[in-house]
């Protein structure tokens, strides 16, 4: 059984990464429904939070459904940090996370997320701070290291145990690589293979199908697999790599009729946490990905991409559900036609 402090989360758990404009309520409802066992919110600045900033606390939201969920922050300062990590308290979530992993160079410049990776001893102090500020079990999200040359993983992961961490998740990639390049879990099997760490070891980077989630725990050994870019529009990935962890054997795809539900919901559900505004406009963002590949979709998702009323939204949605249908887009055509 993997736990983080005492929240057990099955004996192999799939985890929801932290995606900035992806890991909202509306998105983490449907990936929940799919099996997921621990989601995390969006990353939060903390300077955001201690100033009270609306998009900032508004990511603080949390609903029953989803829990166990964490509530990950940024940010460099260490009394920042401290009085954010207090304002996360008292969202009542099951975890507070870190993310020492960003690498975007507007995070990255104030020496947040990744850009911490410079400055280890600096990581550690403000890890342990937190650690002392809340009654919250406290996890990190980080990269492999600044650039090759610089790869401390071991050695931050023994240190950050030492000052109180109850797991750590660990993207395969260096800041410099972006999401570039292959994820090297090599470095990730290492820091699960050392003697001294007990706490659960995550393992993320580029795993997209079940047959490489089965691959990647048998190999390298990791108590469980986060996963991010490869749920965007494709929520039904962790019912699928649970599926087959356990029986060798595919699940059918999603049908047409279940990728429309899903986009519909997503797009109710945003709406309704956003405001009918901003939950249109960015919803935009995902029609993409949940009809990626279908045949003549273009038409389809440039009328989305640019209508503002619920109702023609919802009257378009229903016609690509008719259209593929009265097409033939079985379910095996939409496997064949789908890129997962």
């Amino acid at each position: 059984m993997v736990k983080i402090g005492s929240i057990e989360l099955g004996e192999f758990p799939f985890l929801l990464a932290p995606m900035e404009d992806v890991s909202d309520p509306p998105f983490r409802a449907l990936c929940k429904e799919q099996g997921c066992d621990l989601m995390y919110t969006e990353f939060i600045s903390v300077e955001g939070l201690i100033r009270d900033a609306t998009k900032s606390v508004q990511k603080l939201d949390i609903y029953e459904e989803e829990r166990p969920i964490g509530i990950q922050i940024f940010g460099a300062e260490l009394d920042s940090m401290t009085r954010a990590a207090e304002i996360v308290e008292e969202a009542k979530p099951e975890i507070l996370d870190i993310n020492f992993g960003c690498p975007v160079q507007k995070v990255v410049c104030k020496m947040a997320g990744a850009g911490i990776l410079k400055d280890i001893p600096k990581m550690v102090e403000l890890t342990a701070a937190i650690v002392k500020s809340t009654n919250l079990p406290v996890t990190v999200k980080t990269r492999l290291g600044w650039d090759d040359s610089t790869i401390y993983i071991e050695e931050v992961a023994e240190r950050l145990q030492d000052v109180g961490i109850k797991a750590i998740s660990i993207h395969g990639r260096t800041r410099k690589q972006m999401y570039k390049g292959e994820a090297d879990w090599s470095w990730i099997a290492k820091v699960k293979n050392n003697p001294r760490i007990h706490i659960p070891v995550f393992g993320n980077g580029d795993i997209n199908t079940p047959e490489k989630a089965v691959e990647y725990r048998n190999r390298f050994g990791v108590d469980g697999i986060m996963i991010g870019r490869a749920s965007i529009g494709n929520p039904w990935i962790f019912r699928e790599m649970k599926h087959y962890m356990a029986t060798g054997e595919h699940l059918p795809p999603p049908t047409l009729e279940e990728r429309v539900d899903a986009a519909r919901r997503h797009l109710l559900r945003s709406i309704q946490w956003k405001g009918p505004k901003l939950g249109v406009l960015e919803m935009r963002r995902h029609y993409t990905n949940y009809f990626r590949g279908l045949e003549g979709i273009k038409t389809f998702r440039a009328r989305l991409v640019t209508e503002d009323d619920l109702s023609i939204l919802l009257t378009i949605l229903l016609e690509i559900e008719h259209h593929y249908s009265s097409a033939g887009y079985t379910a095996q055509a939409v496997e064949n036609l789908i890129e997962i």
